[in-house]
């Protein structure tokens, strides 16, 4: 069997590198007209039904975070197929996770979200028993809103494949033991919002 001359390798591999730098030019081109950009999210407001935590090792809590998003696309919407929320203190949960609704979030948009987080008790550490107790008696919390999730961007009729998305909002609270309903928000910085 004679092998394919050396004119016709040439030609198929200089076609085949023509291609893969038009496909590559093109995939520049979408991605500079599109170029997606991370939502933000803000906790705008809190309050405290219930903080139980009589019964260690367990706290049972209610609460109830409102949060904003936006999405500061021009050209992408973003469509959070799986998204769970729940409440931190010194990076270990005080609420059970809540599973949210699907949320399709239009181009330059903003959500408002509300979601009451808790239920009977959870196992906490001894640490953060006993701090929480602290901060409680001296009228600060610092607490993590935490929204864990899938999402996918969507421009037109392209869809991207789904990303994982991490939000973590610090949030310090004035609380006073007793209290019950709004808590005055010591601030509300942005969130971080991983990708």
């Amino acid at each position: 069997m004679a092998s394919p001359p050396r004119n016709t390798l040439r030609a198929l591999c200089t076609l085949i590198t023509i291609f893969l730098l038009l496909a590559g030019l093109a995939a520049l081109i979408v991605w500079l007209i599109y170029r997606p950009h991370k939502p933000q999210f803000t906790v705008v407001g809190a309050a405290i039904y219930d903080l139980n935590n009589t019964c260690p090792p367990f706290i049972s809590t209610s609460m109830q975070f409102s949060l904003v998003t936006r999405n500061p696309n021009r050209r992408v919407s973003i469509m959070y197929d799986k998204l769970t929320a729940y409440v931190s203190y010194r990076n270990q949960a005080i609420t059970p996770s809540l599973a949210l609704p699907p949320l399709y979030h239009a181009t330059k948009s903003t959500v408002a979200l509300s979601p009451v987080l808790g239920g009977a008790g959870v196992p906490v550490s001894v640490e953060v028993s006993n701090g929480l107790v602290m901060d409680e008696a001296y009228g600060v919390v610092a607490l993590s809103v935490v929204l864990l999730g899938r999402f996918r961007w969507k421009a037109g009729a392209i869809k991207t494949l789904r990303y994982g998305v991490y939000v973590k909002c610090d949030v310090w609270v004035g609380l006073k033991k007793g209290l019950v309903g709004q808590v005055p928000l010591l601030g509300s910085p942005k969130c971080k919002v991983d990708i």
